[in-house]
C-alpha cells in the first residue's frame, strides 16, 4: 500500500491532506446547517416571532459561551462560507438582471437603501466587535488578577 511507505510521496500526500481538509470543511458546514434546522424548527413550532437565523445564531453562541461546543470545530467551515460569501448574492444579481424595470423605475432608491444599510451593517459591527474586545480584555484582566 501507499501509506505504509514511510516517505509517501509528497504529491499524495497532499492530496490526502486535501481530501481530509474537505470532509472536515463539509462536516464543520453541516453543523452549522444543523444549528440552522434546529432554530427553524424552534422559531417555526414555539417561537414565530424570532427569526431562525437569530435564534441559530444564539444557541451557537450559548453552546460556545458554555463550553459545550468548541470552535474548532466550526471554523474552517465558517472561513469557506465567508470566503464564498459572494456566491450567495447571485441570486440577488440574476433577480436584479431578469427585472430591469424595477431597476429603471427604483434603481436610485434600491441603491440608496443598499448603500445605507451596509453602512449602518459595518457601524453596528464595528461597536459590538469593539465591545466583545473590551469586554474580553477586562475578563482577562480579572482572570489573571486573581491571587492563586
Amino acid at each position: 500500500m501507499a501509506f505504509d511507505n514511510p516517505n509517501p510521496d509528497p504529491v499524495a500526500r497532499r492530496a490526502v491532506q486535501g481530501v481530509a481538509r474537505g470532509g472536515r470543511v463539509a462536516f464543520q458546514i453541516a453543523l452549522l446547517a444543523g444549528f440552522w434546522f434546529i432554530a427553524e424548527w424552534i422559531s417555526a413550532h414555539w417561537l414565530p416571532q424570532l427569526p431562525a437565523g437569530v435564534l441559530g445564531m444564539l444557541l451557537l453562541l450559548l453552546g460556545l459561551l458554555s463550553r459545550v461546543l468548541d470552535l474548532s470545530w466550526f471554523r474552517q467551515g465558517a472561513r469557506w462560507l465567508l470566503a464564498e460569501m459572494l456566491l450567495f448574492f447571485i441570486p440577488a444579481v440574476i433577480a436584479v438582471v431578469k427585472y430591469p424595470e424595477i431597476v429603471r423605475h427604483q434603481g436610485l432608491a434600491i441603491l440608496l437603501v443598499i448603500v445605507l444599510s451596509t453602512l449602518f451593517v459595518m457601524a453596528v459591527t464595528s461597536l459590538a466587535v469593539d465591545g466583545v474586545y473590551r469586554l474580553e480584555l477586562l475578563w482577562r484582566r480579572r482572570h489573571w488578577s486573581r491571587p492563586g
